[in-house]
């Protein structure tokens, strides 16, 4: 089992603080400035601006690519009249942002050469290593044609099989976080409802217009016969590899998706007869409903595939019809599920009968960092589905922009941060017990509301006490370093001091 906090203390070190002032790593100290943006389309305050693409510096805030953001920043904003912040629908304090943008320190660096972005899938050379994954995103020629326009690097298709699809309405639901933007998305989505003839005149179009772009084609059949004759078919039709859906949740055909993935045997047989149809890289889709994925990954490459691509979607209920008292077993993805995601590929990464096969992860991956902490635990290519049906297309901007400055500024390439803390991952036994990182109050920051003193109470270890001013005070003989106050405060005054002290023996 994978202690995940220790694994982004690891992070934080290699990447040289990209977490400031105590706040969540995956989330920019900028970004609660934008909190109300709500990522317009032809947003309002660029229309207003005469100067800059105000939208896009805001959303490159919102996605934690503030060094990107200040990059854009081409006008002082300090003596304008803002017409930005008039036009806006949502009172953002534009501003203000433009003013913190302006402080963020970024060296000169040329980002038109993105060179360094470059990665491969089974020695396929891919421009960055951001794909959309297998699903509704990439589903029509258009689509496909809009994203690699924008900028992603290629596409595993939404699943082809020989089944007739028919999908229910409603099929999404959400959980919802409470800035109203969705921390976990549910579904009951199956596979593409276009005919096989269809899709694969999609592929062809696609790779005549756009041959440098990887096309993935994702493949469900229901027995040996349907899996060669798939994989035979998206070869002939000019697919660049293939990957194997041994995960999906929603089939309603017995034998089919995440039932094939638990199972070792069925996924080596079954990939077995894919390889009879095709010389492309197999990449095997697991599922996540599984204790541990090395089982069906050793399976598969037993069975031929050249690499592994995780996780599905996780099996959670779903609502559906809105008042008839029904619910159905469905998809969970989105933020919510990737610590779930991590530990699989820190799981397939350690696995040394996958050492050398590609690996491509996906998994609640919104923001470059989210994307930088699964490259550092050994993936090369990235998926990306429900930060896509939430933002758009456009997400690849920053997702590539705020990779390559961390980059760029510390001389990296791919192959050195592909797998660079993968040796830091340990389980739980190996975590230090006899020490106490004792949090720190930003007394300028609190505003008294007694949050951290009810959890503590309540939830921890009774280490805070309120004064009669509303400030908390903290008993340092009672406190254990559990740092539930640091994730319970809402203005983010508290955050660790960052000394270690020994435990009295």
């Amino acid at each position: 089992m994978v202690f995940l906090s220790l694994f982004l203390v690891g992070v934080i070190i290699f990447t040289s603080n990209l977490r400031e002032n105590g706040g969540n790593m995956n989330k920019s100290i900028y970004r609660k400035d934008v909190v109300d943006c709500v990522l317009c389309l032809s947003a309002p305050c660029s229309e207003a601006c005469p100067y800059m693409d105000v939208g896009s510096i805001l959303r490159s805030v919102w996605f934690d690519d503030e060094k990107g953001a200040k990059l854009q920043l081409t006008h002082d904003c300090s003596s304008c009249s803002a017409p930005c912040e008039k036009a806006c629908i949502k009172n953002v304090p534009v501003k203000r942002v433009m003013e913190k943008v302006k402080g963020v320190q970024v060296p000169e660096m040329d980002l038109s050469d993105d060179k360094l972005l470059e990665s491969d899938i089974c020695g396929i050379k891919i421009e960055n290593p951001f794909l959309l994954s297998s699903s509704v995103v990439g589903s029509t020629y258009d689509m496909c044609a809009r994203a690699f326009d924008a900028g992603w690097a290629g596409v595993a298709f939404k699943t082809l099989s020989l089944m007739d699809i028919h999908e229910a309405s409603p099929r999404f639901s959400a959980i919802k976080g409470d800035t109203g933007s969705i921390v976990g998305f549910k579904n009951i989505e199956q596979l593409s409802d276009h005919s096989l003839e269809e899709n694969l005149d999609i592929f062809r179009r696609l790779k005549e217009n756009y041959p440098s772009k990887f096309l993935l084609a994702s493949i469900m059949g229901r027995d040996e016969e349907e899996w060669e004759y798939l994989s035979r078919k998206v070869t002939e039709a000019g697919a660049d590899a293939i990957e194997l859906n041994f995960s999906c949740p929603n089939m309603v055909e017995d034998g089919t998706g995440s039932d094939i993935g638990q199972s070792p045997k069925v996924v080596e047989l079954f990939t077995k007869a894919a390889r009879r149809g095709t010389n492309l890289p197999i990449l095997s889709k697991l599922t996540p409903n599984v204790g541990v994925m090395s089982p069906a990954a050793e399976a598969s490459i037993r069975g031929g595939a050249d690499g592994i691509a995780a996780i599905n979607t996780i099996k959670s209920i779903i609502e559906i019809e809105p008042g008839s008292g029904k619910v159905a077993v469905g998809g969970f993805s989105g933020n919510a599920v990737r610590p779930i995601a991590m530990r699989f590929i820190s799981e397939l990464a350690q696995n040394k009968a996958v050492d050398g096969k590609h690996i491509s992860a996906m998994g609640g991956i919104e923001t470059w960092k989210d994307a930088l902490a699964f490259i550092l635990l050994g993936a090369k290519s990235i998926q990306i589905t429900t930060a896509v049906m939430q933002y758009g297309y456009r997400i690849i901007d920053d997702l590539k922009k705020g990779l390559l400055i961390f980059m760029k500024e510390r001389g990296v390439t791919m192959d050195d941060i592909v797998g660079g803390m993968i040796k830091k991952v340990v389980d739980v036994e190996e975590v230090e017990r006899d020490i106490i990182v004792y949090p720190k109050f930003l007394r300028e920051k609190c505003i008294g509301c007694g949050r951290c003193v009810i959890s503590c109470m309540d939830g921890g270890h009774q280490a805070i006490k309120f004064t009669e001013d509303r400030k908390p005070i903290l008993d340092g003989k009672k406190c254990v370093g559990c740092h539930l106050c640091i994730l319970v405060c809402p203005e983010e005054a508290i955050v660790s001091s960052g000394k270690v002290v020994r435990k009295p023996q």
